[in-house]
């Protein structure tokens, strides 16, 4: 489908089961940030944007209000129907969402914004909010103060390449005052608790660039993790493993007016 990413398309496709496990979810606090900043009510209607195997969804499911999730991906549709069968998901893009216009109060990115950081998803985004509407963004930000977390990251970021992502910063680009706020930070610490492989193999094999390499490079970075998971003193021989992550939130308000 145009607007997708090929890396997303191809290790999204190929590891949906292992994202579905792999991934942390959220913290508790989250819900009442969802009701207060981005003003959701029992019987909103909030949008559930790039919203993979629904593993935000989940939290959104439990709120009393219509939620309405849209994906892309079909093999990450497919898990997410698997999860959530009573919930709608639609075939969409950022760019291109098959929903009227003023059709929710909220709008949510989890995990997703920096695929499609632009302003003609902004622009839609923008269409699909009612006025006063509010666009939020989170993502768990791995804490990287924790030497064995800091360790995965030089495991895994030798295959970045020019994929998208959060922690360059780039995903603020987009927001000049044409059709949202600029982003309002709100931090909250979450545990992320399992086995080594649940949260730490699942976790990172489902990262979209490590999850599209070919077999034998793909076969390295999991040797790598393996080995990091028997000899550090955090990790070896531990059945638990709770993993620190920094779950961050950002509120844009949707301005009204034409945009300039």
């Amino acid at each position: 489908m145009a607007g997708i990413q090929k890396v997303a398309q191809l290790g999204y496709s190929a590891q949906a089961g292992t994202y579905a496990k792999g991934r942390p979810g959220y913290p508790g606090e989250l819900d009442a940030w969802l009701r207060e900043a981005l003003e959701i009510h029992p019987g909103s209607t909030v949008v559930d944007l790039g919203a993979g195997t629904g593993k935000f969804t989940q939290l959104l499911s439990s709120m009393e209000i219509n939620v309405v999730a849209v994906e892309p991906i079909e093999a990450m549709r497919s898990e997410f129907a698997r999860n959530l069968p009573h919930i709608t998901i639609l075939e969409g893009t950022a760019e291109s969402m098959p929903l009227n216009s003023g059709a929710a109060q909220a709008l949510i990115c989890a995990q997703a914004f920096h695929w499609f950081a632009h302003e003609t998803s902004l622009a839609e985004i923008h269409r699909v909010l009612r006025p006063n509407g509010r666009l939020g963004l989170i993502w768990n930000v791995r804490d990287e103060s924790v030497d064995w977390v800091a360790a995965i990251t030089d495991i895994i970021t030798p295959y970045e390449g020019d994929t998208p992502r959060f922690h360059t910063g780039n995903w603020k680009l987009p927001f000049t005052g044409r059709y949202f706020s600029e982003p309002e930070f709100t931090c909250f610490p979450y545990t992320h608790t399992g086995s080594a492989k649940e949260v730490i193999m699942d976790r990172f094999l489902s990262v979209s660039f490590i999850a599209a390499l070919p077999p034998a490079e793909k076969a390295k970075v999991s040797e790598q993790l393996q080995r990091l998971i028997e000899t550090h003193p955090s990790l070896r021989g531990r059945e638990v493993i709770e993993f620190p992550y920094q779950t961050q939130a950002y509120l844009c308000r949707r301005l009204e007016g034409t945009p300039r």
